[in-house]
């Protein structure tokens, strides 16, 4: 009877423990979640206009017989999607940003910015909106690639226009953004150089000692 009186002792203490432990796994776990995605607005808008983009051009010709209100809609989509990704999401998710700027002599000049990755900044940028914000950005513009070459194969000219415009719209934000992950021209010269001076020197320093 003792040991059995024991062992119920034990089993509701560990009942307790594990009552008191729940609600703090509980939290964990949101709280893990709400760190795989800070900016769930964004990574929403980030994909839904090019998306909504690509299924309009897909089916709109299954709903609608007037081509002017297909490519107005198809175009205003991807004006959305340009100003999106270039002023907002690219920014939240993974903490790039590109711009121009004209001068007080009328030049143009294209800045293309990456931010630090301090402690406190890394913390702004998740590995899960990352990779959406990634593959968004080089997804859909090969699709629109393909359109493109399936447009003018099939000799549908006047959707060519139409897809022309989302290569170079969706193009242009995936050029500006592997412009400001990889660094611009500049600092990949500077790097460039940098290297074969250094390799130039140390091919001069392993001649002198051989000889």
């Amino acid at each position: 009877m003792m040991t059995l009186k024991m062992f119920h002792c034990l089993m509701q203490k560990r009942r307790q423990q594990i009552d008191q432990k729940s609600p703090e796994s509980g939290r964990s776990q949101i709280m893990g979640l709400r760190k795989k995605e800070r900016h769930p607005v964004a990574s929403f808008f980030h994909l839904f206009f090019r998306v909504s983009a690509i299924v309009v051009y897909l089916l709109c010709e299954l709903f609608s017989s007037s081509f002017i209100a297909c490519m107005v809609t198809i175009i205003l989509l991807l004006s959305c999607d340009f100003w999106a990704v270039k002023n907002v999401t690219g920014r939240l998710m993974v903490g790039l940003r590109w711009w121009n700027h004209i001068d007080e002599d009328g030049k143009s000049h294209w800045v293309f910015e990456s931010r630090k990755a301090s402690s406190q900044e890394s913390k702004t940028v998740s590995e899960a909106e990352s990779r959406i914000f990634w593959l968004g950005l080089i997804a859909c513009p090969v699709l629109w690639v393909i359109f493109a070459f399936s447009a003018l194969f099939s000799f549908r000219m006047k959707w060519l226009a139409v897809v022309i415009m989302g290569v170079v719209l969706q193009g242009a934000n995936l050029y500006g953004y592997i412009r400001c992950k990889v660094g611009s021209r500049k600092n990949l010269t500077s790097i460039a150089t940098s290297y074969l001076g250094k390799q130039f020197l140390r091919q001069n320093t392993r001649d002198d000692q051989t000889s």
